[in-house]
Order: C-alpha cells, then structure tokens, then sequence
C-alpha cells in the first residue's frame, strides 16, 4: 500500500502518459512479476515457466486446430497442479490404505497456482474454438500476471482483459478511475482487517477444539459456525472489492466476482453470486462439455455432482473439500427438483410473498453454514464433531459463566455483520451508474431494495470523507498479521 503500489501506479502513468505504451504495460508486467516472486523467488520460474508453455501451445492450437495438442496442453497444466496440490493427499491416502509405503516430503503449494491454471486452460481451449485474436506475448504476459487479480482471482477471460490492454486511454491517469478505485481498495479492506479479522476469534475456538476430539454446546457450535461463515464472507468479499479497486487505478475492469451471495433465497442463487468467476470456468470448461443439461435429467444430475465435487477438489486436497463439493451437488439436485415439482404443479415461480422469500432465505443460509463446517473443518471427524454439536448432541445447556461474556460479544457483532449483510447494498449497487466491473453476474445490478437505503457513490467531498474515514480504520486495523482465506486454495 505504501511502497509497491504507489511506486508501480506512477512509473506506469509516467511512462504511459508520454505516449509509450509499450513500456508502460512492460513495467506493469515487471511489476507484477515482482509481486509474485516477493513471496517465493523460485516459484516465479514456475510462473514464467507457464506462460511460455501455454502461451506457444495457444498459438499452435490457434492454428492446427488440433484435439490432441489442446489435450496435451490441458494435461500439462492439470499435470503441474495435481503434482504440487494433489501429489501429497494422493501418497498419504494410498499409505494408508496399505496400498503402497512410498515416502514424499511435503511439497509446498505454489502461490495463485490454482488461478493461474484454470485461467491459462481457458486459453487453450478458447484457442480451440477459434475464439482467440491477440498474438502479444507482453500482453499476455500481463493477462496471466496483472497482480491486482494474480492470486486469488478473478478467474479472467482473454476476452475480457486482453482487448483492454490495447485501448489508449488506460495510459492517461484519470481522477475519476483512480477515485473509483482508491474507494473499492479501502473499503474491501476494512472488510478484511475489520470485519472478517474481527469475527474470525469467535470461529476459531470452536474448530481447534473440535480438531482435538473435544465438542462444545450448541451455543458455541452455532457461534463458531456462523462466525466462519461470515468471515469467509467478508474475507472474500473484501479481497474481491480490493482487487476490482486496484485494477481500476490502472484503468482495467475487472469482473464481478462476489454479488452479496448470503441475500440469495436459493442455492442455486447463491452458486450465481459467490465466486463467479470460478462458478463460469466450471459451467464452461467442465459442465457443458459433460453434456450439461442436453442427455436428459439423469445425465444432468450427474454432471451437475461431478462438476461441484471438482469445485470442492479445486479448493483443496483433502477429503473434506471433496465431501463439501458433494454436499454442494447435492443440494443442487434437491434445489433443482423442488422447482420443477413446483412447475408441474402449475407454480409461477416468479411471484412471492415476504414471508416466502424470508423462508427461502433462511433455509438457503442455514444449509450453507452446515456445508461451510465441513468446508473449514481440519478432519471430517472434527467437522461430524462440530454438526453434532450444533445439534444439540453434546447438550443443549449454556457455556460455563466464565465464558458466556466472550460469546455475548460474538452474538452481538454476529448482529452487526448480519445487518451489513442483508440490510446494506453491495459496492456494485452503489456503484452501478460508474459500473467498475465488467458484470457477469446473471442477473441485473440494481439499488437496494429500501428506498432509504439507495445509495448512489459519486466523486466528491462528501464521498472522499468517508472513503478517507474508512480507509483510516481500514489501515489502522491492518497493522496485524493476517492472510486472505483464499490464498491458501
């Protein structure tokens, strides 16, 4: 915030805004180089390593059209992810098995290596379809590597950013972008350091107990689950908006990759508002290929499950993430059957009532907490753990008195970020006459459904007190240690 960015923001207008554009995206790509290779410097190889491959694969496919070098290409990459992400669940499980007695030291996961993958899979098979145009090596380069969205997304289309990468006007510093995007940047941080950082100490007691076999009343379990829930919410949420804002200062539209997902009255709502960019890649380059929706309601099922488990698996290997695809499948498949029950039974789906939706909401949230334990659970036993204590297995009485103080306090800010949650509209919303992202969410950016609330950002005195108001919090708060939750996938 205080060195790199300011210091990558002016060399790319100084240089941009006297007319050599190519220098300037030059800069911007050693820039982001320099990004990656601050965390780990050998694993920068890695990532040039992979822009060469794919880049040369793209181009011969482009022009060969050929199925075998686009598998060849697709199985590299999948190669490269599965040995640094898989290779250590896949020994461990076979040992265990009794299968093999192979030893494999721990392979540390390279940084952003799940993105970076699918984004460059997305290529090739776009190259396939004839669907690519750009031939700049630089410009690919900067499509794989921008660093606003290198390490956890958004999962971008060449389409989307290459043609930018062109266009004169992003070389100009524009008051108006860098406003924009100072304001998305501060206030996706005070959602991590304040909000997600601030509810992340009710969640984690609960999961460190339960990975060392010990339960807790259903107080503290509904507590810990709720809290992981909205810490994940507002630690992916925060990153989106701080992404999309750093791209703006540089005059790039990213996509929408988070559409407040929790005011989803559906799961298959909420799969069209969390993470979209990844929700896309898979219906693209994993569900429609399977066949989709078009060998019948079976066959659709069953692309739907697989489709979801990969989802799961692409977050992580480890059985828990596998489970949480399934469940996620799974909920699709009741989903889906309940609404085409209600069509043959004559239901307009588009009317509702409040106390339906509120209904609909409700169990939609309920059943994505009960998903999100197993997705944040170390084991599957600390997450069967965790459930039955929610349950009301391990009893239904309250905590020691020595600690109700501690979850008081966790309920009460529980209340507070709920009401952010489902009363406030989204940075989108408040932004839609300036549209900072190139929408792909399915559905129309509209206000907030409370007239009182339907506020509308625009530059100006007013705005910049209370950007400056945030961003002051937001930084002082980011003093601590901490991580973006989605790093480590």
């Amino acid at each position: 915030m205080f060195v790199f960015l300011p210091v990558t923001l002016t060399g790319f207008y100084l240089i941009g805004g006297r007319g050599h554009n190519r220098i300037a995206i030059s800069w911007l790509v050693t820039a982001s180089f320099f990004f990656y290779a601050w965390w780990n410097p050998v694993y920068l190889l890695l990532l040039l390593g992979s822009i060469i491959f794919n880049y040369s694969c793209g181009l011969a496919i482009s022009r060969v059209r050929s199925k075998t070098l686009l598998a060849f290409g697709i199985g590299v990459n999948l190669g490269l992810l599965g040995y640094f992400k898989y290779a250590n669940f896949f020994v461990t499980n076979l040992n265990a098995w009794n299968l093999t007695s192979y030893h494999l030291e721990t392979i540390i996961l390279p940084l952003a290596i799940s993105f970076f993958s699918f984004q460059q899979i997305s290529y090739l098979v776009d190259a396939h379809r004839g669907e690519t145009r750009e031939s700049s090596f630089l410009h690919y380069c900067l499509f794989v590597s921008f660093f606003p969205q290198l390490i956890a997304g958004p999962i971008v289309h060449h389409k989307e950013m290459l043609p930018q990468f062109s266009r004169k006007e992003i070389f100009s510093f524009s008051h108006r972008m860098m406003a924009v995007g100072v304001t998305l940047f501060l206030v996706g941080l005070c959602k991590k350091t304040i909000l997600a950082d601030g509810i992340a100490v009710y969640a984690a007691p609960v999961f460190h107990a339960a990975a060392g076999g010990s339960g807790c009343t259903a107080f503290e379990a509904w507590l810990g689950a709720v809290a992981y829930t909205f810490q994940l919410y507002f630690d992916f949420s925060g990153y989106s908006d701080m992404a999309i804002g750093l791209a703006q200062m540089f005059g790039i539209r990213l996509p929408v990759n988070f559409y407040s997902p929790l005011k989803a009255t559906s799961i298959i709502d909420l799969w069209r508002r969390w993470h979209i960019t990844l929700s896309r890649f898979l219906t693209e380059y994993v569900y429609i290929p399977l066949g989709g929706n078009r060998k019948g309601t079976v066959r659709r099922y069953v692309n739907l499950m697989i489709t979801m488990i990969l989802g799961g698996i692409w977050h992580g290997a480890g059985w828990t993430y596998i489970i949480w695809g399934a469940v996620q499948g799974t909920y699709l498949f009741v989903n889906n059957s309940w609404r085409r029950m209600r069509i043959m039974l004559g239901h307009d789906l588009s009317k509702t009532t409040w106390w339906g939706t509120l209904m609909a909401g409700t169990l939609t949230f309920i059943a994505w907490v009960v998903s999100i334990v197993i997705f944040r659970a170390d084991t599957l036993a600390s997450a069967a753990i965790v459930l039955k204590s929610m349950a009301g297995l391990n009893g239904l009485y309250l905590p020691a008195s020595s600690a109700l103080p501690f979850l008081l306090r966790g309920w009460r800010m529980l209340a507070i970020l709920a009401a952010v949650v489902w009363l406030l509209p989204n940075m989108y919303q408040i932004m839609r006459k300036i549209e900072p992202a190139i929408n792909i969410y399915r559905g129309k950016i509209e206000g907030s459904r409370y007239r009182w609330l339907d506020i509308q950002w625009q530059p100006g005195v007013i705005w910049a007190g209370i950007t400056g108001i945030i961003g002051l919090f937001a930084i002082l708060y980011s003093a601590r240690a901490s991580e973006f939750l989605y790093y480590q996938f």
